[in-house]
């Protein structure tokens, strides 16, 4: 949009900033930032996408940017929209774009009953948990499963891996959503399944990794106990996705949507529904046409294909430990969040129930302790909400709301948030040397190159702890514990 985002944007000081509706806009756009933390990232592209996202048809509430917001695809990482199903005669908007191409990227975070001090030497453990955990863009290093076995994961998610034999089924209460999207038909195209033939049990590359990390600071005692963290207590966190299969399902919905466009004016016309748009990135089918459903029924099975992957992750990650650690070893795990998803849900706007879908791109739930959505054994607590920092400050367990959801249909950032692109990091910061400084810390970095290290650095990360603070600040999560780095593994 031409006119500047900024003449229009207040400080609310709660933590958030308004963009208050102009031009084509259909509601507000609020900013989960201060003015210092904006002065400090002023990229205006990601306002600007969130400025665009407020137009889409059938759009609720606000437009939403979480604290870790930067520049996407059509919608900025860390961009949360709602739309309501039941607006005109077919629904609101459904955008692949607003979704993201690593559909349900997600976090999973097992908890061990041992400390660092029960490691017999942490650079074996690493090393091993390196060549058994495969990282990198390839597929190399997959589990083999048959074309059969893939269909029965993209329908079955994290309850058809365990029947494979990658996980336990005392780990599906403590996924979101039980680790499992109902899917209908789920035409995937033939490509797309190929990639996901070779993938299962990978990491990926870029801000995937795995890392092992204990609990350094704790917050809130009386959640912390109730989730059975302690001080010292050794975690692990698993980043991952659906990786090249979800990529090729978001690829083949992205273009196709994309082709039924024309330019119009200063936007994006689409005849047949009526739609307009600020963005082509942000192409959009109503809810409940036949594209709409299509893209909403693959975006599903794509993301069982990743709760499966986290799945097989973790089966692998126990092995390791349960072989180096023994009985120290054993692993439960403790939540799975879903990052990268559109889903169906009941929110108030305007004082009445409306049934949305809300994309969260880079952004997870964090729903609160009396949604019918969560478990009764996080009814007291509220949802855990996993955000991962970088690898040599830390990340961060919080917690939703213990009662009523909140303001940004029960959502939260989903982890630091990038502070410099991924061209930039790798043009200022020396990987090789980074390498050495962490690992004079004592933080054990296993990585395929030095420009992952690079682009992953803590410095191409905003500030974890002010992304915290602001998130609870706008009451979106609360912290219960901080995590200190112990041993990365990266792609």
């Amino acid at each position: 949009m031409s006119e500047d985002w900024r003449h229009h944007l207040t400080s609310l000081g709660d933590g958030t900033m308004r963009i208050k509706a102009h031009g084509k806009m259909k509601v507000d756009a609020r900013l989960v930032t201060d003015e210092q933390h904006l002065k400090v990232h002023a990229d205006d592209r990601g306002p600007e996408q969130l400025i665009n996202a407020a137009s889409l048809p059938g759009i609720v509430g606000e437009a939403w940017g979480m604290a870790d917001w930067h520049f996407g695809y059509g919608l900025p990482i860390g961009g949360v929209v709602a739309t309501d199903t039941e607006y005109g005669d077919m629904g609101g908007a459904i955008s692949p774009g607003g979704v993201g191409f690593d559909i349900n990227c997600g976090v999973r975070m097992l908890a061990l009953d041992a400390t660092a001090q029960d490691i017999p030497n942490l650079k074996k453990l690493a090393g091993r948990i390196a060549g058994r955990v495969p990282a990198g863009a390839s597929g190399k290093g997959g589990l083999n499963i048959t074309m059969n076995e893939l269909d029965q994961l993209i329908h079955g998610g994290a309850p058809a891996a365990a029947e494979l034999g990658y996980g336990f089924d005392e780990d599906i209460r403590h996924l979101e959503s039980g680790g499992q999207l109902e899917t209908q038909d789920a035409e995937l195209s033939t490509r797309a399944k190929e990639r996901g033939l070779r993938a299962l049990g990978t990491l990926g590359s870029g801000n995937h990794f795995l890392e092992l990390q204990t609990v350094g600071k704790t917050v809130d005692s009386a959640t912390a106990e109730e989730w059975g963290l302690y001080d010292g207590q050794l975690v692990a966190m698993i980043h991952s996705g659906s990786r090249g299969l979800g990529h090729q399902v978001c690829s083949d919905h992205v273009r196709l949507l994309e082709r039924r466009y024309r330019q119009h004016e200063q936007g994006w016309f689409n005849e047949e529904w009526g739609y307009e748009i600020a963005d082509r990135q942000l192409a959009a089918a109503p809810f409940h046409s036949k594209e709409g459903k299509s893209y909403f029924d693959a975006m599903n099975a794509a993301a069982n294909f990743a709760f499966a992957n986290r799945s097989a992750l973790a089966h692998r990650l126990r092995e390791v430990l349960k072989l180096e650690l023994g009985v120290d070893g054993e692993a439960r795990t403790l939540y799975d969040v879903a990052h990268n998803i559109a889903k169906v849900e009941v929110h108030e706007i305007d004082g009445k129930p409306c049934t949305c879908c809300v994309h969260r791109k880079g952004a997870t739930r964090a729903f609160s302790g009396d949604s019918p959505e969560i478990g009764h054994h996080h009814r007291q607590s509220g949802q855990p909400v996993l955000i991962p920092g970088d690898m040599g400050t830390g990340s961060w367990v919080m917690a939703g709301p213990k009662r009523g959801q909140n303001m940004a249909f029960g959502s939260s950032c989903h982890g630091a948030g990038r502070a410099l692109s991924r061209t930039k990091a790798k043009k200022t910061i020396d990987g090789k040397a980074l390498k050495h400084e962490l690992e004079g810390r004592g933080i054990r970095v296993h990585a395929s190159t030095p420009n992952v290290l690079s682009e992953e650095a803590p410095e191409a990360y905003k500030n974890v702890d002010d992304v915290i603070e602001l998130t609870e600040k706008a009451g979106l999560a609360r912290p219960v514990v901080r995590l200190n780095p112990l041993a990365v593994i990266k792609g």
